[in-house]
């Protein structure tokens, strides 16, 4: 075992301590740049998803049910935990650093997201599938089959199995710290719920998310305007606080300004998720008129998580007292919960505990989903779908009711690190066919187009499957995909 942890700790060292963060930050920048800042540009449709319906048929995933499974999986315990964290290790100025690679970041998951809408596939029953993996062997070819598979299985063994340890250690210490309730009776409850919405897949996972979500993220968010409302006179100070300390005119902890952009940028990446390969496969499931058109969306995901929903966070503990810069003390969930407390009460704990496990559920359900979509890939034998199932469900129970023995899946972070050099590798090898879609998206926008159609004629060299763009011109709907 100290072996393995051995091997797993020189991963992550070279991941995320050395290569990993530059490189999503370095192609951040350029994409956004190359594209001509698409995810600025394109701003003012992100929020048009929220009110537009599907397409009217049951077997289809709509593009605003993509972005609240997505959001859903996103928004976590990064959130409520990972901010503070940021906050204690790199003061302040970490929030700052936190929203400007999620401005960069929502380039990169336009880019991936847009990839993988363009080389999904559809399903017997009339479903999509699709995927930074699916992406890699049509985009790049059969050639690059090996690195799809190593994907895939770093999908399944950082997100399927060890994040949903987490999920459920999360969701079990929140419950026995605030209302008594053994560890073993929440790891059942979550086991059986769990079971329930994997069994009816991506269409039952988008149906819950579509209620549960919205619930989540304006119940945060109230709570968030309630307490600025509170304390809006400190509001222009923790702002001016938050840029000083961003660049270096007033350190609040050791290391300055460096500990500030390390804390920041870090925290940020593993709280929205951008150009790590995980939301694309969650984007490829719905159904929209052009690839770039759910790119979009995606990016506006990126914006909720962070410019959002973490910034709330933010503003929870800097507008109160219980947080002292450079102290030693309390840190993580402790530090959002002790501080909301302060602000409005002690009921305070048990609306952040609801919080937590509807934020830990919802993640659950998108990580069980990124499995089964990285399962399917490799194999199509239904039995192992159905092992992949149960396994997740007893994973639940097992973080939940030993909170001890999740050490041992202290693998997932060096996996996730492999995940996101993988998907970022093969996404900038396929950047001039990113290009291509969105200048067609641009064009037939500047034409006039309100909502922009994918012809797969149009890209003939594209390996795409033209039954799953049916709002193409008619003469194109009989052909079959390559």
């Amino acid at each position: 075992m100290q072996f393995l942890d051995t091997i797993f700790t020189v991963i992550n060292d070279l991941t995320w301590g050395f290569a990993l963060v530059p490189f999503l930050v370095v192609l951040g920048v350029f994409f956004t740049l190359a594209s001509g800042f698409v995810q600025f540009r394109f701003f003012g449709r992100m929020f048009r998803v929220l009110f537009r319906e599907g397409s009217g048929d049951p077997t289809k995933i709509s593009a605003r049910e993509a972005l609240l499974v997505s959001v859903g999986g996103r928004v976590g315990g990064g959130n409520i935990a990972g901010v503070a964290v940021a906050i204690t290790a790199g003061g302040p100025g970490a929030v700052f650093w936190m929203w400007a690679i999620a401005l960069i970041g929502m380039c990169s998951a336009l880019v991936e997201s847009t990839l993988a809408q363009a080389y999904k596939r559809t399903e017997a029953d009339g479903s999509y599938r699709g995927g930074p993996a699916r992406a890699i062997i049509h985009g790049l070819g059969e050639n690059y089959r090996w690195l799809a598979v190593v994907y895939s299985i770093c999908l399944i063994a950082s997100f399927a199995i060890g994040f949903n340890a987490f999920q459920g250690n999360t969701v079990a210490g929140a419950v026995e710290d605030s209302f008594g309730i053994d560890r073993l009776w929440t790891g059942i409850f979550l086991a059986v719920a769990t079971g329930f919405i994997v069994y009816g897949g991506i269409k039952r996972i988008a149906r819950v998310a579509d209620i549960i979500i919205p619930i989540m993220a304006f119940g945060y968010l109230a709570m968030a305007l309630l307490v600025i409302v509170l304390n809006i006179a400190e509001l222009p100070a923790v702002i001016t606080d938050i840029f000083a300390n961003a660049f270096g005119f007033r350190e609040a902890v050791a290391g300055g300004v460096g500990a500030a952009i390390s804390n920041g940028l870090r925290r940020g990446l593993f709280s929205n998720e951008a150009g790590l390969g995980s939301a694309p496969n969650v984007a490829a499931t719905a159904y929209v008129r052009h690839p770039v058109s759910q790119g979009i969306t995606q990016s506006f995901s990126v914006f909720i998580d962070t410019m959002v929903i973490c910034s709330c966070t933010a503003f929870v503990i800097l507008l109160g007292d219980v947080y002292q810069p450079g102290a030693e003390g309390i840190d993580g969930v402790a530090l959002t919960q002790q501080s909301l407390v302060s602000h409005v009460g002690e009921w305070a704990q048990y609306f952040l505990t609801a919080a937590v496990f509807l934020f830990a559920f919802s993640s659950i359900m998108y990580n069980y989903y990124l499995g089964e979509n990285a399962l399917t890939f490799m194999t199509s034998r239904s039995v192992a779908l159905h092992v992949l199932r149960i396994a997740i469900m007893g994973i639940v129970l097992l973080g939940a009711t030993a909170p001890g023995a999740t050490a041992v899946f202290s693998f997932s972070d060096p996996l996730m690190g492999v995940l996101a050099l993988v998907n970022l590798l093969a996404i900038a090898m396929m950047f001039p066919i990113a290009m291509r879609l969105i200048r067609d998206f641009r064009d037939q926008v500047n034409a006039g187009v309100a909502r922009p159609v994918f012809d797969p004629a149009r890209f003939p060299d594209l390996d795409t499957d033209p039954t799953a763009w049916p709002d193409s011109p008619p003469q194109r709907k009989g052909r079959t995909a390559r």
